[in-house]
């Protein structure tokens, strides 16, 4: 999905949600969580858009409408240490893209 879609989308209200996941190297990469799928979004060349910093990403959606966001981060201590049992959830939090900090 390019930035165009994803602004053409959001304005129509379909997009539900965006995801900020959070990789290793400090940088991230923006899903948009439509119907029952993510998609990435995906620069004019069709590569996955890797967003710099939450500074960036508001730049990047200045022109989309307001949408919730969440900030993924996988949970690091749990995989190294492997000492909880089960499924390990990824960190989800609420990140307000009309504040600055």
């Amino acid at each position: 999905m390019t930035l165009q879609e994803l602004t053409d989308l959001a304005v129509d209200g379909r997009i539900h949600e965006l995801e900020l996941l959070s990789l290793e190297g400090g940088l991230y990469v923006l899903r948009a969580r439509r119907g029952s799928g993510l998609y990435t979004l995906l620069d004019e060349s069709g590569k996955t858009l890797p967003v710099r910093s939450t500074t960036h990403l508001r730049e990047l959606l200045r022109f989309v409408p307001r949408l919730p966001c969440v900030l993924v981060q996988q949970v690091v201590h749990d995989e190294m240490c492997g000492l909880r049992e089960g499924v390990v959830e990824p960190l989800r939090l609420p990140l307000f893209l009309d504040e600055p900090w």
